[in-house]
């Protein structure tokens, strides 16, 4: 009698740990769909960190000297300087 009892304690302990194992919350989908959440994350990371840098680079640039803010009103804004000849290029 206490054999049975044992082994049905066992069977069910089994039981369990198959349960979490292939349906719970850490079971081996969800552990598959968490680590493509954050790969997915980490390649956002990445993309925004390339982002911010390339936006200090420019800070900086605009901090250090004139000659940045006078390319961006060129480019950005169509300004040119008095005395300056501006020649449009069409292709």
């Amino acid at each position: 009698m206490g054999f049975k009892i044992f082994m049905l304690v066992l069977a069910l302990i089994v039981l369990q740990l198959q349960y979490r194992l292939w349906i719970g919350d850490a079971s081996v989908w969800k552990i598959q769909e968490y680590q493509q959440r954050l790969h997915s994350l980490q390649q956002d990371i990445q993309q925004k960190k390339q982002r911010n840098d390339a936006l200090y680079a420019e800070v900086k640039d605009l901090r250090k000297g004139k000659e940045a803010i006078e390319e961006r009103a060129r480019y950005d804004l169509g300004m040119i300087k008095e005395n300056e000849t501006f020649f449009q290029v069409l292709e």
